[in-house]
């Protein structure tokens, strides 16, 4: 077994937690990801030649000289694929080479296998290759006002919110345009593919959906799915990024690979990475509110207009989730929600952390900070009578919120983090101080845990019980750096009662848990940990019918706890009872299986329970802005966010604190820009900033809300991996309050997404002028 202090961290009062099972390797470089493998003997390095053109003909294209670059060993164009060309992971028109015609600026016309990635980036230059260009639609405004979707529209309604909105006392009409988000995971999209003897492949993918992988590289080599094997032992981050995007690499590289039955590598430098592969969407969200003098909402009509990329990718699940967190924390009596599937000439946007929910929870905050003013309330107030609670419990889309915590979560970090008080010292500082002004905003979420596709929501896991009492666990989630194996680890140990350092979780692999939904929706732990818990739970029973058997007890004086099996008055150590079951010929190894229970969304009804549960949490931010400049700081941030009964709090608080930063990067410095021909000119960390250690707030509290799930979850623990990052829009809110308080708060000026300073100066500037939204 491993030594106690590399797995373990000390908390109060002696509890100890397993830290990261990567942590060790992670800091002193151990940690082997696809880049840091041995290289295969003559491997080959894979590089594109991508469309110059937006939309556009392919007239003429020669390779002549690219093909005679030296070490270059081999160059294709779609009609070289053996398989099928469509590498879409759910619909279709995703294409792994372009044929006669090119969608977006940057799409693979052809690949070039050299000696070198230098070599092979140098040659894929020396192509030449005429274009007849065609319109190109750019914005989703554009595809909202020529009807151009990659997929139909859908829409949700509850009430009569026409007839509502008409006799509401008070309404508010406006738009905003929310920019998408590079992922920028530390690792760039990688794989590597070798052939094998037997006219298969072996796949390595930095990839969070390894069967997804697997079957595409089937599909377009010709094969079954059973003659390709793909592995994924860890991910450098995905955020979403490595969902869907990241089988094209696999399937290039496989192609080559197969062609010259060598090793192929393809690895994408970040310039071409941020150039070929998908981002968060961007929205285009028309809305208007009816609501009473108090600021209580009548009704509401929405427009959400996502800007899904030249094919429909995930797009219909991100606009969908987008649509079911329209309301967010709150109460909508009467709404229209419809979402649109907008088809641009741009590479298709992908999954990102929140899956479209970060776009419809803005638009709920920002309609709360609009109301606010209109009704001179603080928003908070506005938020507090809006929220959903007992008797106005029930979604657009047809779901009740059983547990009704939101308002108590509210009014716990509302007390907690001092809000009232700040807010009185906050207004006086902004009228004492004309050149600097500070901003506070507590904005909540509620988010729910499922995947949107229902077919989606299943797990699998294998477990080996060893004579010498390790256990081996796999399981069909991938590892990206959010410490999934390691709740797994824990959960498999507790389930036993044994020591947490006999458990080792391997590589994911497809030889071992088939047909694996993808590592994401926040449902990792939920769907692969109840599995694991299920093929414990299996090798458990088949234990104690081997002691009642073998003792002569019953079968309640057979328990597993602290490594000690007890069987009526007599212990063993687990080793000793697990070799004896052996020699029993009791069977030590088990697959487990897991499928959420009690969801259903009927589209044509466009009602349902698509969520198992939600995820609850808020956050309270402050900052300080230069009006001069619109230069800013977040001097402080508290929250306050609920994980059910946590397996690992230490696991936990990170990935709450690193998606609150994401968030707070997605609404203030990462901008994404686009020239008027398609071309994304924030293509490289020069000139597309992500936050840095300098923007992380100097005081951040994180603190867990202390109620266990209401739904059977894996030890009544809740989902952490997306829901924090909606926490940073407290950031944007913050923003925006200290922007109206440059025109004494009598309403709200428009703020951009995201508010770089710039952003913020032209807000304030608004707000001097009277420009309301």
């Amino acid at each position: 077994m491993r030594k106690l202090p590399q797995d373990y961290i000390t908390q109060g009062k002696g509890k100890a937690l397993p830290i990261h099972e990567s942590a060790v390797k992670h800091v002193t470089g151990e940690a082997v990801y696809i880049d840091d493998m041995p290289e295969w003997p003559n491997e080959l390095h894979i590089a594109t030649g991508q469309s110059t053109h937006a939309h556009a003909d392919i007239t003429a294209i020669n390779l002549d000289k690219v093909r005679a670059y030296p070490g270059v060993v081999d160059v294709i164009v779609q009609g070289d694929i053996p398989g099928e060309v469509d590498v879409s992971p759910v619909l279709s028109g995703d294409l792994l080479l372009a044929g006669d015609f090119v969608h977006y600026i940057g799409q693979p016309i052809f690949a070039v296998a050299a000696t070198s990635l230098r070599a092979a980036k140098q040659a894929v230059a020396l192509a030449e290759i005429s274009y007849q260009a065609r319109e190109a639609t750019l914005i989703p405004q554009q595809s909202l006002s020529r009807q151009e979707f990659v997929l139909p529209t859908h829409t949700i309604q509850c009430g009569d919110a026409s007839e509502a909105m008409a006799r509401a006392p008070y309404k508010i009409k406006s738009d905003l345009y929310i920019k998408g988000q590079e992922h920028f995971y530390l690792e760039g999209q990688i794989s590597v593919a070798v052939p094998n003897e037997d006219g298969g492949v072996l796949v390595y993918a930095s990839s969070q959906h390894p069967a997804e992988v697997q079957k595409l590289v089937a599909k377009v080599l010709g094969l079954s799915v059973a003659q390709v094997l793909v592995e994924t032992r860890r991910m450098g981050g995905g955020f979403g990024g490595k969902e869907s995007q990241a089988a094209v690499l696999s399937c290039m590289a496989a192609v080559l690979a197969i062609r010259n039955r060598r090793a192929v590598k393809y690895r994408m430098p970040r310039q071409d990475d941020m150039v070929q592969t998908g981002k968060r969407h961007d929205f285009w969200n028309r809305y208007e509110v009816g609501f009473s003098e108090q600021g209580e909402i009548i009704s509401a009509e929405y427009d959400m207009v996502g800007k899904c990329g030249c094919t429909a990718d995930l797009s219909d699940g991100v606009v969908d989730r987008a649509m079911f967190h329209a309301d967010n924390a709150y109460y909508l009596p009467n709404a229209r929600i419809s979402g649109y599937r907008g088809k641009t000439h741009t590479v298709s946007n992908t999954a990102f952390r929140g899956f479209g929910g970060p776009k419809g929870v803005l638009l709920a905050e920002t309609v709360m900070e609009e109301i606010a003013r209109t009704v001179g309330k603080d928003p908070l107030d506005i938020r507090k009578l809006n929220c959903y609670q007992q008797n106005k419990d029930k979604t657009p889309y047809g779901q009740t919120v059983d547990e009704n915590v939101l308002l108590q979560l509210i009014e716990e970090l509302e007390a907690s983090s001092d809000y009232r008080a700040r807010r009185e010292a906050i207004t006086a500082y902004n009228q004492s101080s004309p050149f600097v002004k500070k901003g506070l905003a507590l904005t909540p979420v509620k988010f729910g845990i499922s995947f949107t596709s229902k077919h989606l929501n299943q797990g699998g896991a294998l477990v080996h019980v060893y004579t010498d009492g390790s256990v081996h666990v796999s399981h069909g989630g991938t590892e990206m750096g959010q410490g999934l194996y390691t709740k797994v680890a824990q959960i498999v140990a507790k389930t036993f009662g044994i020591d947490y350092q006999r458990v080792n979780v391997s590589a994911t692999r497809t030889d071992k848990v088939p047909n694996a939904s993808p590592t994401a929706a926040s449902a990792g732990t939920d769907l692969n940990g109840m599995a694991a818990l299920d093929a414990v739970t299996t090798i458990k029973s088949r234990l104690c019918e081997f002691a009642v058997e073998h003792f002569g007890i019953r079968p309640e004086q057979f328990s597993i706890t602290d490594d000690v099996v007890s069987v009526g008055d007599e212990q063993l150590s687990f080793p000793e009872f697990v070799k004896l079951a052996y020699f029993n010929r009791v069977s030590l190894s088990s697959t487990g299986f897991y499928k959420t229970p009690k969801i259903g969304y009927d589209r044509k009804a466009a009602k349902g329970r698509p969520f198992l549960y939600y995820a609850n949490g808020a956050a309270v931010s402050e900052v300080i802005v230069d009006t001069f400049t619109g230069e800013y700081k977040v001097t402080q941030v508290d929250i306050l966010h609920d994980v059910g009964e946590s397996i690992n709090s230490d696991i936990d608080i990170g990935q709450i604190e690193g998606a609150f930063v994401q968030g707070m990067g997605w609404l203030t410095s990462e901008e994404l820009c686009w020239d008027d021909q398609g071309r994304i000119t924030t293509n490289s960390p020069a000139n597309y900033k992500i936050p840095t250690s300098a923007d992380v707030p100097e005081k951040l509290k994180v603190k867990l809300f202390d109620r266990a799930n209401s739904e059977e979850s894996v030890y009544r623990s809740k989902a952490v991996g997306e829901p924090p990052l909606m926490l940073g829009i407290s950031v944007w809110c913050a923003l925006k309050d200290a922007c109206a308080s440059v025109c004494d708060y009598e309403f709200s000026p428009p703020l951009a997404v995201p508010a770089t300073p710039e952003a913020v100066y032209y807000s304030m500037q608004a707000a001097k002028q009277g420009k309301r939204p």
